[in-house]
């Protein structure tokens, strides 16, 4: 329930406070997109007022592994966090807002570090040095003979591993998925509306 000080980007709202409510999502799934949509849109302001100082929101990576590209846009999103931590949660609006553009037919005929550079011209459209943010992730160099050096990953990938032993820590699998004061939350699902999401919140947090 906790954010690491180098993520603290991750999470909104006062802190401490006196509930979590982290939401696990990929960037490139459909319900992600409009879960965070409802979220930013409807769930956000009634934390922010009529919940006010109640509850810490925190943003969680859940890599699903049959959308290949989400794991380039995951660390697009980190990369961003290390140049500008105030534009994650911009930079992560844009991304789901354009999450076509990263599915399968879109990237299958690409290479990675092309893609990557599709994703630094998006941190570029919300104010962050997209430069900055493509050196972090691109993958640069022949290495050497031995297997072990030809993989050798970009500077995000640590941060990846980490975050990705999190959510599977808890066992998070469907995208979005909800836990409350580190408890999952089977119940909400991306279509939830303003008014649903109002009488959760009633319900948990008064």
């Amino acid at each position: 329930m906790s954010v690491a000080p180098k993520y603290a980007a991750h999470a909104l709202s006062p802190h401490p406070a006196i509930h979590t409510i982290e939401f696990y999502v990929d960037y490139t799934c459909p319900f992600s997109g409009i879960f965070f949509n409802r979220l930013t849109t409807s769930v956000l302001p009634l934390l922010q007022t009529k919940y006010a100082n109640k509850a810490q929101l925190i943003f969680r990576h859940n890599i699903q592994p049959w959308h290949p590209s989400s794991v380039l846009t995951h660390e697009a999103a980190l990369a961003v966090e290390r140049v500008s931590p105030d534009k994650f949660w911009e930079f992560s609006k844009v991304l789901f807002e354009r999450q076509d553009e990263f599915y399968d037919l879109k990237v299958v005929d690409e290479t990675r570090n092309q893609t990557y550079a599709r994703l630094a011209k998006i941190a570029e459209s919300v104010g962050v040095d997209g430069e900055k943010v493509l050196a972090l992730l691109k993958i640069e160099g022949k290495g050497g003979e031995k297997g072990k050096e030809l993989n050798i990953g970009n500077q995000i990938t640590t941060d990846l591993k980490l975050l990705v032993r999190a959510a599977r820590t808890v066992g998070a699998h469907v995208t979005p998925s909800v836990f409350f004061n580190g408890v999952y939350q089977p119940n909400i699902e991306s279509s939830w509306s303003e008014e649903q999401w109002d009488e959760w919140l009633a319900e948990k947090l008064v």
